[in-house]
């Protein structure tokens, strides 16, 4: 059972981590036409690593033992949850706008919830599951722009369908830090940061080869530096404590701030237009963060 302390802090870090990653997304379509997505995300972790090394070095040799043991499952963890999700990310903006991308990935908790009860069956209460309907709506209504006849023909744009490939990649990223071992957060960083690095790079050459990439620009670099230092450091660190204080359930709905935040940067740095069906689908996920995490906090003080 946590206590309100390690609840407290979870919902500080779990907080801070949706406003970076709503700065992500905004990014990511800052960088459209200055650096190309697979090169964004493969120059984003190279930078990232170096960091990440050069400060986790001494952790990381000290930790080798344990690592070696579970080396394949860090690989995975960091080529999926680090790699894989900001490309299909990254590409996304290429079609879709910063604002849409940022409700969109409401969607993760899905894929947590339905994985974890398909897998370990862990189960959710009633406040939970009303909860991510509720914001599960929101994603269908910023989905349709605010058709919902849309969903029957399946009349979404290429961008939010990529975008679903990254909130898939995501969640079975969420469920899988369960494997990962208790590690100094350098040590787990550099050999994540590293498969993060290396599983990009091919993607990053494939892309200049074939499809006519382009070098980065100032701009380009400055975003890929964001994204190296808050999205992909500091952020990474804090979900994946969050996720030991209170669970991959509550913290994956955390992730329903990201829309919150998204839009606001959105609005603030791309002047992205704000579209009523926009209001309601934040609405709507806010909501349904609230319900869920209520309902979960009460399970978890009555000790089921």
């Amino acid at each position: 059972m946590q206590t309100t302390t390690q609840s407290r802090a979870a919902y500080l870090l779990l907080t801070a981590t949706a406003i970076f990653w709503g700065g992500n997304a905004v990014a990511g379509k800052f960088a459209v036409g200055h650096i190309p997505p697979m090169t964004l995300t493969a120059v984003r972790w190279t930078m990232a690593f170096l960091v990440i090394v050069a400060i986790g070095w001494p952790s990381f040799r000290r930790e080798w033992p344990i690592i070696r043991a579970h080396l394949w499952v860090l690989l995975g963890l960091g080529a999926i949850g680090f790699s894989l999700f900001n490309m299909a990310l990254y590409s996304a903006a290429q079609y879709t706008s910063a604002v849409n991308i940022t409700i969109m990935q409401a969607g993760i908790p899905l894929f947590v919830f339905v994985t974890n009860f398909a897998l370990f069956r862990i189960k959710v209460g009633a406040a939970q599951i009303l909860g991510f309907i509720v914001s599960l709506a929101g994603v269908a209504v910023v989905t349709s722009a605010g058709d919902l006849a849309r969903l029957a023909t399946m009349e979404i744009n290429r961008g939010d369908a990529i975008t679903l490939i990254a909130v898939a990649a995501y969640g079975v990223y969420t469920v899988a830090l369960r494997y990962r071992p208790t590690l100094d957060w350098r040590s787990t960083m550099v050999v994540m940061g590293f498969a993060a690095m290396v599983a990009a790079w091919p993607f990053a050459l494939w892309e200049q080869v074939t499809i006519g990439g382009q070098m980065p620009d100032l701009p380009g670099f400055a975003a890929a530096a964001y994204t190296a230092i808050f999205p992909s450091i500091v952020s990474q660190v804090f979900y994946m404590r969050g996720v030991e204080l209170i669970g991959s359930n509550r913290a994956g709905l955390f992730i329903n701030l990201v829309p919150v935040f998204g839009t606001i940067l959105a609005i603030a740095v791309l002047r992205e237009r704000l579209h009523i069906f926009h209001a309601v689908a934040l609405a709507l996920v806010v909501i349904g963060i609230g319900l869920a995490e209520m309902g979960a906090r009460r399970t978890s003080e009555s000790g089921r």
